[in-house]
Parts: structure tokens; C-alpha cells; sequence
């Protein structure tokens, strides 16, 4: 419910428009539509009919057009995945990602992969990049370089201590070329699993292959990092176990192997040197626990882990998530840190000394051009497959709700959908943005009190059990 003193403190335009639309025909089918895109902050508008026929007799079972609808659109929900553009379609992702990871950690058949993968020996790794020069930083109990301690949230952290001396070319030519080095790494490791083994590449892979989810993050010093779930399975993906010799320190030892070859060798351009790029020396490895029996790293949080990131870009840092302009433009941004102001124009001035790199088109990435998640074809179940889901699942209600035929349960009583939409737009007037902010909280404080509601429940029959 809103109070008098919320709306008090609106501004006047959002105040007027947000009256307007609570006052306009239709404005509870408008908050309908809005409900179902779980409060979309930056909503897809279509225009267009829909009619379902019986093929057999050509008889119109249900029609369906936008004309009926508030404004003659249809809204649906943008599917960003960004947090920082839209907060609900963010969530549904995390949610897709953490089900994704999970399924290839605890297994799931109906998400591509058995039960027994559990037992399948597998690791968390994070892989970082080099150091670009000192940054203020937090080293333990001990203060930061600068002599000073600083708070978990100082803006300073991350910051270069001489940015004169910063190499920030090196910093964003790597980020550039990270996805390279994890491709290297995918390449290299099976080549030191056989190496370790003492066995041949095709006898390595008669006996045992490797699966692997991984996430990329941005250290507060503007450098991508990745985090990978990587698992060993058998030679014919997760359903079958891998032979014995497959240990957790094969694994490790092999992983670390294959970081310290991958390099990426860039030649001299300009007033750049020749470089040659490779990860940083701080490569974590950990085991997962299986069932979360004491272990430091769970399944749960791994797949927490994983998800909360699938959904962050570069804006940790400071910068925007949008693609930038001119030069001209970065002056306009007066909030942006001056580190991450300074990535930014190193993507400028080397975007003509490496024309194919394209760095000022990623210029808002810090130069980074790479896929955020990814994963092995075999790894468990795709963000597709479970998009696919939630659509036939909400196709089924809506059949129900029309009373049209399940064509799982007769095969043959099948229909005939001809359809015409057309693209009509996007996003929210500001009164509508408002009263979207407020539905998508709504919602969100519904799931969480539900889940709470259902983790004191499996507390209580746990207890019981006991």
C-alpha cells in the first residue's frame, strides 16, 4: 500500500503522470500485464492479433488482439539480464543460471544430467588477472600501502596508488583478450590431464572428458576475473563415472598446468610494446563438498555464487552500462571514479592501434568483449531448455484457462495458431516506471517470504526426522 507522504515525495512530472495512468481506462489490465512481466523495469511493447483454430474445420477456437489492451499494446518482459537495467528479468536469470550450475553439481534428469554426478570429483576455480600496478587494498590486518586501513566500502579500494604509473593499457588490452585465455585454458587442460596421466590425448579421451560452468566478475580495480566449476565426468559425458585415477589433485595439479601456458602474445603497435599476456599468479582451487557436511565450499553456494554474478558487469566499478558514444561524452559522466575514467580513455587511445579489437565499442566493459557465463556442451542443462520450460508451462495454464485442447493428452486434437505482431516500442512513462518499482517489490517480498516460509519448514521436518 502506498501512503500520502511516499507519493508527497515524488516529483511533480512523475507525481502527474503517475495520476494519469492510475486514472486511465484499463489501469488494472495495465498492472495485469505489468505482474506478469514480474514488474519489468524496461518492458518489450507489441501490437498485433492472434487466433487459435480446430485445422480440421477451420473454426476459430479463441481470439486474442491488442486493441482490447490498455494503450493497444501488449508488454512483456525485456529479459535483460543486467541488475542495473533491470532488476526483475535479472532476477529470473540468476535464478536460470543457479538451477543451471546446481544441475551439474547435485544432478538432475530432468536438467540433463543423473544423480550420480555427485560423486564425480570436481573443483571451484577462480582464475585473475596480473597486476597492473599497486592498488589500495585491504591486506588482512595489516594497512594498505598508502598506511592507511581502509573500510570494506571506501571508494578508494581498487584505486591505483600512482596512476601515473599505472600501466592501464596493459589492464584493458587484457580484459580484451581474457575470453582468449580461457579458451586456451579449455584447450590446454586435457592436454596436461593426458600429460599427468601418462596416457595419449585419444586414450585420455576413451576414459574420462571435462565439463566446466564459469561466471566472469570485475575486481574492484576494474580487471575481469572467472570463476569455473569444472568436473571430471566419463568418456561419455556425466552419465557415466570416471575411471579412478581421476583424483581431485590430478584435477588441481592439471588446472594449473594449463593456466600457466595459455598466453596471448600481442605485438608492438604504436607507442605500445610488444606484450604477452597470461593470468595472474593467484589461481584458487577448491573442492566441492557434496553434501554440505561441514565442507568450506557447498554445492548451494557455489551455485549461489555462480548466479549472483551472472547478472553484474563492469558498473562495480563505477562506470555505465551503456555503450559510449564519443570522447566528448566521457566528460560528461562527472561521477565516474577517476580509475575507471582512465580505463576508459585507454580504450580510446588504443582502438586505432588495434582496429580489430574493437576497445572503444567495449569501452563501458573495460575493454572486456567476452560472454559473462558460459559452458560445456555436456555440462547439464541450457538457459534455453529452461526458458522452454516456463513457456510451455505458462501455455499450458493459458490453455486451461481457455479451454483448449492438451496435445499431451490427445495427440491428435492439435491447433492452428496464426499470429501477427509487430515491434511497437519500450519502457515506461515515469509514473509507469514508478508503479512498476513498486510491483516488482511487491513481488520480490512475496518469494522471499515464501522461501523463508519453506526453509523454517525443512528445519521443522528435519528436526522431526531427528
Amino acid at each position: 500500500m502506498t501512503d500520502s507522504a511516499t507519493l508527497a515525495g515524488l516529483d511533480p512530472t512523475t507525481l502527474g503522470d503517475l495520476l494519469r495512468v492510475a486514472g486511465a481506462p484499463g489501469f488494472d489490465r495495465w498492472q495485469d500485464q505489468i505482474r506478469r512481466t514480474g514488474g519489468c523495469s524496461d518492458p518489450i511493447h507489441l501490437t498485433g492479433s492472434t487466433k487459435t483454430l480446430d485445422p480440421a474445420t477451420g473454426t476459430v477456437l479463441h481470439a486474442y488482439s491488442t486493441d482490447v489492451e490498455p494503450g493497444g499494446r501488449l508488454r512483456l518482459a525485456c529479459g535483460n539480464r543486467r541488475a542495473s537495467r533491470c532488476p526483475s528479468c535479472a532476477w529470473t536469470y540468476a535464478g536460470d543460471t543457479y538451477h543451471l550450475i546446481r544441475a551439474g553439481l547435485t544432478g538432475n534428469p530432468d536438467k540433463g544430467t543423473p544423480e550420480t554426478v555427485r560423486d564425480h570429483p570436481r573443483v571451484f576455480a577462480t582464475l585473475t588477472a596480473p597486476s597492473f600496478g599497486p592498488v589500495h587494498n585491504r591486506p588482512g590486518h595489516r594497512p594498505c600501502r598508502c598506511g592507511n586501513h581502509h573500510p570494506d566500502d571506501a571508494p578508494v579500494l581498487g584505486t591505483a596508488l600512482d596512476p601515473d604509473t599505472y600501466d592501464y593499457a596493459g589492464a584493458v588490452l587484457w580484459n580484451n583478450h581474457a575470453g582468449h585465455l580461457w579458451r586456451y585454458v579449455t584447450i590446454y587442460l586435457p592436454r596436461e590431464l593426458a600429460k599427468h596421466a601418462g596416457l595419449t590425448q585419444r586414450a585420455l579421451k576413451e576414459q574420462l572428458r571435462v565439463s566446466y560452468g564459469k561466471v566472469a566478475e570485475y575486481q574492484k580495480r576494474g580487471a575481469i576475473h572467472f570463476h569455473a566449476v569444472i568436473r571430471f565426468d566419463g568418456p561419455d559425458g556425466p552419465d557415466t563415472e570416471p575411471p579412478s585415477w581421476a583424483t581431485l589433485d590430478l584435477l588441481t595439479d592439471a588446472l594449473q598446468a594449463a593456466a600457466a601456458r595459455a598466453e596471448v602474445a600481442l605485438p608492438a603497435a604504436g607507442d605500445q610494446p610488444a606484450r604477452v599476456l597470461r593470468w595472474g599468479t593467484q589461481l584458487d582451487v577448491q573442492p566441492i563438498g557434496a553434501f554440505g557436511g561441514g565442507e568450506d565450499l557447498t554445492e548451494q553456494a557455489v551455485a549461489s555464487y555462480v548466479a549472483k554474478y551472472a547478472t553484474k558487469a563492469a558498473e562495480a566499478t563505477g562506470t555505465v552500462d551503456r555503450r559510449i558514444g564519443e570522447l566528448a561524452e566521457l566528460d560528461k559522466l562527472p561521477d565516474l571514479p577517476d580509475h575507471t575514467r582512465r580505463l576508459i580513455r585507454a580504450c580510446w587511445d588504443l582502438d586505432e592501434l588495434y582496429p580489430d579489437r574493437r576497445l572503444w565499442a567495449w569501452a563501458h566493459m573495460l575493454g572486456f568483449r567476452g560472454h559473462f557465463s558460459t559452458k560445456s556442451r555436456r555440462y547439464s542443462t541450457t538457459l534455453g531448455a529452461l526458458r522452454q520450460v516456463r513457456a510451455d508451462y505458462r501455455a499450458a495454464q493459458q490453455r486451461a484457462a481457455l479451454g483448449l485442447p492438451n496435445p499431451d493428452d490427445n495427440p491428435k486434437a492439435t491447433t492452428l495458431v496464426v499470429a501477427h505482431w509487430t515491434y511497437a516500442g519500450h519502457g515506461h512513462t515515469p509514473g509507469e516506471s514508478w508503479l512498476a518499482a513498486n510491483i516488482a517489490r511487491d513481488i520480490q517480498h512475496n518469494r522471499d517470504t515464501a522461501r523463508q516460509a519453506r526453509a523454517e519448514l525443512d528445519n521443522e521436518e528435519g528436526d522431526n526426522r531427528t
